[in-house]
Parts: structure tokens; sequence; C-alpha cells
């Protein structure tokens, strides 16, 4: 079924699977998959190898399977009307299948990345049903590195609607032109990877920064992370879909990969179910804060797509350099990241500010008063433009003692803050 603009709502968050005691990652999700099938009111929704769910519906939420074994989604079963109260879903889910981790002397640890893990020696691939396709990119790829067995993220799923795909200006040209432009400074808002190898390494984002270059091998799969200006189906076959399968073809004769989830961009448009899905968002310490963040981007674009305050030919008009350059400030330095650009912030009709977090404040002040349900997320999004993203806290935690020992105790605090549903005080 064919949704139109903002009529539904597609939440995918990624969360790490630990061991409650050492918070290394443990590779038991089929496991806890198996487990989650048998509570009360759950129901198999896909199982590629007998015995083995790699998806559980437990009402509104489902659990599922990712690449690697010691990673479990939780996404929204079926597209929701609306973000309000979505949050309240995914809470309830955690603590249904809480009980199911303590078995297992587990905890789910959230973040953009493990701060510790090493990917070389703790990385299981996904062993049971669709391994092919895991088997085909790790064969490719090698996925044991940071960008593909250390990252989790939260995804969010846009429809448009599919009478005017060849229009540039009907639903999906404009909500893809009003997604890349926003998609530079999203970083502000969501980072939450400031370590990786035990190592504060200077930049906020640290899985974004290897998710963009996870692919180089076939640079052609995540291009610049920021996608190309196209904006009706046929461009988009023609000069994303089309060069992707291409460079993929010497490594994967059979065709394995021919898909459209082949393409990495920072957002991706997925014509089989007409939406775009935004890839760049860390997920947070609770579900409460990756639901405002959603919704605070989904205000925004909606104000872009309907024109309010926006120019279309101008959103359409920016290339990818310049959106690229933005979007490595922010992974860089995320809401303090210099935005100077001029045509970008005119398109963004934005002026007088400095960093990308003036420019969302901007933003929400001239958006945001046309959502009935802004009261409840703006204080959410608020607090991480006065006190930063979740990167920026984890930072402050862990003020000059940057120890194993410190990280670990700052990443026991954030799995609370997800047991809880709060957001983390530094």
């Amino acid at each position: 079924m064919s949704y139109h603009l903002f009529e539904r709502f597609g939440v995918e968050l990624e969360y790490m699977v630990v061991d409650r005691d050492s918070l290394a990652v443990k590779p038991v999700v089929d496991r806890l998959l198996q487990s989650a099938a048998t509570l009360p009111g759950a129901n198999v929704e896909s199982e590629s190898e007998p015995g083995w769910p790699d998806e559980v519906s437990l009402g509104p939420i489902s659990l599922s399977n990712e690449l690697t074994a010691h990673v479990l989604e939780f996404k929204a079963t079926e597209p929701t009307p609306q973000l309000h109260g979505v949050s309240t879903l995914f809470a309830d889910a955690i603590k249904k299948i809480t009980p199911l981790l303590e078995k297992e002397n587990c905890v789910l640890l959230p973040g953009g990345m493990h701060p510790t893990m090493d990917p070389f020696k703790e990385m299981h691939l996904w062993p049971h049903g669709n391994s092919e396709v895991y088997e085909a990119f790790n064969k490719i790829f090698d996925c044991r590195g940071h960008g593909w067995a250390n990252l989790q993220s939260c995804h969010l799923n846009l429809p448009f609607g599919i009478d005017d795909v060849e229009s540039e200006t009907g639903e999906f040209g404009r909500l893809h032109a009003a997604i890349r432009v926003l998609l530079p400074i999203l970083p502000a808002l969501s980072s939450a990877s400031p370590i990786m190898d035990a190592k504060v390494t200077g930049l906020m984002d640290n899985r974004l920064e290897v998710y963009r270059t996870n692919s180089k091998k076939i640079p052609q799969s995540a291009g610049k992370v920021i996608p190309e200006r196209v904006f009706t189906k046929s461009a988009y076959d023609r000069e994303i879909f089309q060069k992707i399968y291409e460079a993929y073809k010497p490594y994967d004769p059979e065709g394995v990969l021919r898909y459209e989830w082949a393409n990495s961009r920072g957002c991706i448009a997925r014509f089989m179910r007409n939406a775009i899905e935004i890839r760049v968002l860390d997920v947070q310490e609770a579900p409460r804060v990756d639901l405002a963040i959603c919704s605070a981007i989904t205000c925004v674009l909606k104000a872009m797509c309907e024109g309010r305050g926006f120019d279309h030919a101008a959103l359409r008009s920016l290339e990818v350099d310049p959106l690229h350059a933005v979007l490595l400030a922010c992974i860089k330095d995320a809401d303090r990241a210099p935005v100077l650009d001029a045509a970008y912030l005119k398109a963004l009709g934005v002026s007088g500010v400095s960093n990308a977090g003036d420019i969302w404040k901007n933003l929400l002040d001239r958006t945001s008063g046309t959502d009935p349900h802004a009261q409840t997320w703006r204080p959410v999004v608020d607090f991480i433009l006065t006190k930063g993203p979740l990167s920026r806290r984890i930072m402050q935690a862990l003020g000059k003692d940057h120890s194993p020992k410190a990280i670990a105790g700052v990443y026991r605090r954030l799995a609370g803050c997800l047991a809880s549903n709060e957001p983390f005080q530094p």
C-alpha cells in the first residue's frame, strides 16, 4: 500500500547485546529471537531457517536480526500514522525482552558504537537465514571493520505517493530534495559515538565516519553519503542504482546484492515500498530521545516539502560537494560545527547563525508551532541543543579520565537510560 507524504512513519532502532558484567558484545541474538517467539502474544513474522526466527512481532514492535549476531533491531511492525507515543511502544518492547536478556546475563547497550569493541576479533556474522547476503557482503568488504560490525543507528522511513514519481516537483522529488539538504546537519542532533577502540578520537560521530568509508572498495555504493541531485524515479535508477549494480558486477556475478539496499547513501530511496529511509542517525540513549529527534526532523521536512518558508528550486539546486563539506564538519563537531556556506544557509532560509546547532534552533522556531505534539518532543530536542548531543554529554561525563574503567562506567549509565527511557544527564 502506498501512502502520501507524512501519512505514515517507520522507525527502526538498533542496539548491541552485551555481557552485563564486562559489557563485551555477545553474539546471542539468534537465541534471543528464539526465546522472544515464545512470549505471550508473539508471532514469528519470518523464519528463513527452521527453528531460527529472524523476525518476531511483539504487537506494535517487532524484533529482527542484523548483519552481525550481537545487534538486535527493534522496529515498528507497521508504519505508524504519527510519531507521538511511539517511544513508549519501543520502551515497552524493551521491557518485555529484559527477562530474556537477564537469562543470558546480557543488557542492551545504546549509542552509535560500542566504545571498546575490537571488531576484528569479536565480530560474528548472522549464521542463519539469508546468510548468503551477509556472506556476500563479507566476501567483498571484510565486514570485521567498525563500519560493518560496530555501529548502531536509528532509521527513519518516510513515504511518498507514487502517482508523480517522474515529476521533480512530485512527492518523491520534493521529499528527496528536502532530505538531502537537511542530511548534513542531522549529526548536530544525533551524534552519539565519540569513542572508538577505547580512544577518544576527536570526532563527535565516529559511526558516520566509518560508515562513509566502509564500502570504499566499491565507492559507488555510498558515494559521498549525500545523494546526487536526482528527483525522479528514472533519474534515481539511472544515476544511482544502475551505477551501483554495475560496480558490484565483478564482485557479485550472481547478483545476490542487486537490490535497492545495496545503496549505502545517508538516505536511500526504497521504491519497493515507496519510502525514503534516513540512515545517518546514531541511535540514542533512550527511545524517547530517538523519537524526539525523528519528530524534529519530520517537522522541518514537512515545512520544506510544503514550501513554508523554503524555495523548492533552491533546495534542488544544491550540489553534492558543498553538502558533503557541511556533513564532514558536523561529523567532527556536531552542534558546534561552523556552517558558513551562503547558498546552503539561503536554501534553508537561515541568517545570523554561526553553527549547526543555531541552524536547528532557527528551523524549529519557524516550524514547530504547527505540530500539535511539539510540547512533547520539543523539550527533549531543546535539551540536546542546550546540553549537546549524546556524544558531547558522554565526553562531559568522562571528564579527563578516558580509561577503560571510566568509559565502562559511563556506558553502564547509558544502559540504565535505555531501561528507564530517560535522557542521559552528564
